[in-house]
């Protein structure tokens, strides 16, 4: 085993786990590349990344480029004489010079069985698209979107109540897991270049996508809201109010000749909306500015929206 000097570079939680087994290991983490501070909260201050908050009571060397294009950043990186650096979420591209500096390239770990879900939200699209597994992969960087050669693949269940929330948990130690059986040997690991026949892309998720669409099936829906929290949590417009959506549970479709939309049961136990292809119960839901509440207690506040009481 040779004992490497290795450069970080993550920015959320996921990456945490990562680089503590780095830390726990043998080897030397020279460096941590992270994300600039950004404006968040109530207050907008200025906030550190959970990667940079680990490095600094580590007391690591920390340098957040807001690019790794230009020459200044690139000669930073080839002064620290790195043989290896590590990528986890990190969110800025690494171009072809940046991927040439470590001795044993840049490694990659990935939160999906590649190829299937390259791209920023392997996590929440394999929710989303019903998947009943996936995975990590410890792939080898190039100039392409996740389509580097691979070194190592771990599968994971994706449970039935899974959220983004427990399925991203899940696969931050899973990779953490992977990388502590890999780091020590990893120059003479064998490759296996991925199938481009067999690519899915994860495309960032973004906020309009949290609006229920009832023009879609029930268990399309619930998959949505279960992929999208903690973020960007589902939404509705419901008793002429927008509620966010967070537990609900699919249903098979009745008898019912009412349009997708309606609420045709609105009991304590759950709130019932029509869908193109069954029912969609919603038993956990939050009002703007307010807690996250059961369905009971929601109607405890609401009696009136009982069905049969209005």
């Amino acid at each position: 085993m040779i004992k490497k000097r290795i450069i970080f570079a993550g920015t959320p939680q996921f990456a945490v786990p990562s680089l503590l087994a780095l830390l726990n290991s043998k080897h030397t983490v020279c460096a941590v590349y992270t994300q600039p501070d950004r404006k968040a909260g109530r207050g907008r201050k200025l906030q550190k990344s959970p990667i940079k908050l680990l490095a600094l009571e580590h007391g690591i060397d920390v340098h957040q480029p807001v690019s790794l294009v230009n020459t200044e950043a690139q000669t930073q990186l080839i002064a620290l004489q790195a043989d290896l650096m590590i990528v986890a979420a990190y969110g800025l591209l690494l171009p072809k010079a940046v991927l040439k500096i470590p001795r044993f390239g840049c490694l990659n770990v990935h939160a999906s069985l590649l190829p299937r879900w390259r791209g920023a939200a392997p996590i929440q699209r394999a929710l989303m698209a019903g998947d009943t597994v996936t995975g990590i992969t410890l792939m080898q960087m190039n100039q392409g979107l996740d389509k580097g050669a691979m070194l190592k693949k771990a599968s994971c269940d994706i449970l039935p109540a899974d959220t983004g929330q427990t399925l991203h948990d899940r696969l931050a130690e899973l990779g953490a897991q992977m990388l502590a059986n890999t780091i020590d040997d990893i120059e003479h690991l064998p490759v296996t270049p991925q199938d481009n026949s067999q690519a899915t892309y994860a495309k960032k998720l973004e906020k309009p996508e949290a609006q229920l669409d009832w023009q879609t099936p029930a268990i399309v829906l619930e998959r949505k809201v279960r992929a999208f929290n903690p973020w960007p949590i589902a939404q509705a417009e419901l008793f002429n109010q927008t509620l966010r959506i967070l537990t609900v549970q699919a249903l098979p479709a009745t008898t019912t000749t009412e349009p997708a939309g309606s609420v045709i049961r609105c009991q304590r136990d759950g709130i019932d909306v029509v869908t193109t292809d069954g029912i969609l119960r919603l038993l956990k839901v939050q009002r703007a500015g307010g807690k996250v509440v059961s369905v009971g207690d929601f109607l405890n506040a609401h009696p009136e929206w009982i069905k049969g009481n209005r």
